[in-house]
């Protein structure tokens, strides 16, 4: 093997020649069921790739956590186990807090307000990933959390000593300062960690509610509209670069395309994500006026807390944000 077949064995792909054609395989893993939104973008995304580059790229997705979980993304991209992944991009936060600009509650209160602070925050981030050794592809944000609960409360304080699902740091941070106990939990454990009692409430959105089918064992959605986090697709710049200019070029038409119609997808089935909650007997409820107020001086200090950490690109991207 040539240094060039050991470059292209490293970053996690395979070339299989027939005849005077290649075709190169690449394994894609994503966190989500194939019944999220997010994962069915992504199929259409792979399926655009393979017809734009003319059959010159096959890449197969494996969802629901399959072949590689959450916390591990990054690394197996990075480290070429995979040459691409889709993952929730907030998951990464304390290692840098350019990774965290999605998840300040109560920053943005609309899909426009979080594609101008994504648009505003693009390249800071892709400049990081590339000093990491990847490119970042495309961005999808997930609907705005809510908060899920078993029984009705008044006031996020309400929260106080609960065992409270936290999926990023900042989430983490939104438990603690609500009083309430941090518990890491990926998607696909959510329905049997409120079974056994590990979880008594979560923030999420409604996709995610009804993807792990909420209404089995929680009464109440509480509409705060906490924020709306994000996932990017991320491939190996090794692998990236090592592809044909036709299939680079199919790569991005596609990652454009996916990430409008991921955005635009995520904003139409909000609605009707809630509206099944409803109707399988969740109580959907607006927020309390002392839920408003809560949220209001909890989003004030981790947005604080936030730019301290981010130095001036953080305080210049809030500032930029709320001009």
């Amino acid at each position: 093997m040539n240094f060039a077949s050991k470059m292209v064995a490293a970053a996690g792909f395979a070339v299989l020649a027939t005849g005077a054609s290649a075709q190169v395989k690449w394994d894609m893993p994503t966190g989500y069921s194939d019944g999220t939104f997010q994962t069915q973008n992504v199929r259409q995304f792979v399926d655009e790739v393979q017809r734009l580059s003319g059959n010159k790229i096959a890449i197969t997705v494996h969802s629901n956590g399959s072949l590689v979980k959450m916390p591990e993304m990054k690394r197996s991209v990075q480290s070429g186990q995979v040459a691409v992944a889709e993952m929730l991009v907030s998951v990464l936060s304390n290692e840098n807090p350019v990774f965290g600009f999605d998840s300040i509650p109560g920053l943005v209160g609309s899909y426009a307000e979080a594609r101008k602070l994504y648009d505003l925050a693009k390249a800071n981030l892709s400049a990081t990933l590339d000093k990491q050794g990847l490119v970042l592809l495309y961005s999808v944000a997930w609907p705005p959390q809510a908060i899920y609960t078993s029984k009705p409360i008044n006031a996020l304080a309400d929260l106080k000593g609960t065992k409270f699902r936290s999926f990023n740091p900042a989430t983490a941070r939104f438990a603690t300062l609500i009083g309430a106990t941090p518990t890491t939990i990926q998607v696909p454990e959510i329905a049997q960690a409120f079974r056994t009692g590990v979880l008594d409430a979560m923030i999420t959105s409604g996709a995610t509610g009804v993807d792990s089918q909420a209404w089995d064992f929680l009464k109440y959605f509480y509409d705060v509209q906490a924020f709306l986090p994000q996932n990017v697709v991320i491939a190996n710049k090794r692998a990236y670069d090592a592809l044909p200019a036709e299939v680079k070029t199919a790569i991005t038409a596609a990652s454009k395309a996916a990430e409008d119609r991921g955005w635009k997808m995520s904003e139409e089935l909000n609605g009707q994500h809630k509206k099944i909650l409803a109707e399988k007997g969740i109580n959907v409820l607006p927020p309390t006026d002392a839920m408003k107020a809560e949220l209001k001086k909890i989003g004030e200090t981790m947005a604080a807390e936030w730019a301290e950490r981010a130095g001036e690109d953080g305080k210049k991207l809030l500032a930029d944000f709320r001009k």
